[in-house]
């Protein structure tokens, strides 16, 4: 396993998970409200808020996380939240999900895909593809980094920006690319959300 899957375990083992909010970002709110109800997959959906909020707007939603404790507490919650008929969850790779088929009409990533590798990040958006129908809306947040400004501060799990645009325009159309900065345990960094859509 790597470093990075046991730094995020970690995490779910002591209870200290700073991305672990009650509701999903005020972007994926707006999605549920915004689109008609279909067929979601979360990428990296921790403990599940994502989830919930989109089964609770009527959502059918598969969650994919490769931590089984935070898909352990994730089925809880959605235990109790009463949305068992509307939500599946695997502790899986994202990279590699070849027991899900599509087509799915939105795919949402808060902060998974950049901790990828470059060899990941092609596996992982050649899946997200495949499996979202033509017209279908990925939703991808993403921790940035730019080689042309190396002393700038990045968060640690981080992909630089011009890589990833370049694999993403291969794949999907770029519909809205929205900067930002995230603070992260101290940390503070450049971060996007991009609105990304299946040809």
């Amino acid at each position: 396993m790597t470093d990075r899957f046991h730094r995020i375990r970690e995490c779910y083992l002591t209870g200290e998970i700073p991305w672990d909010h009650p509701e999903p970002p005020p972007e994926i709110i707006a999605l549920s409200q915004e689109l008609p109800p279909g067929r979601a997959i979360d990428l990296g959906c921790g403990t599940g808020r994502a989830c919930i909020w989109l089964a609770r707007a009527g959502w059918q939603v598969d969650g994919i996380d490769f931590v089984p404790e935070a898909i352990a507490i994730a089925q809880e919650r959605v235990n109790n939240a009463g949305v068992t008929d509307r939500v599946r969850l695997y502790v899986a790779d994202a990279t590699n999900l070849p027991f899900l088929s599509g087509p799915y009409d939105l795919a949402i990533d808060v902060g998974c895909g950049h901790g990828f590798s470059e060899v990941e990040l092609k596996a992982y958006l050649d899946e997200v593809r495949r499996l979202l129908r033509p017209g279908g809306l990925f939703t991808f947040f993403a921790h940035l980094r730019d080689s042309n400004h190396p002393h700038r501060e990045t968060l640690r799990s981080s992909l630089e920006q011009s890589l990833l645009m370049e694999e993403l325009r291969r794949r999907f159309t770029v519909e809205q690319f929205v900067p930002g900065e995230t603070v992260v345990m101290g940390q503070r960094g450049p971060s996007a959300w991009i609105y990304l859509r299946r040809l």
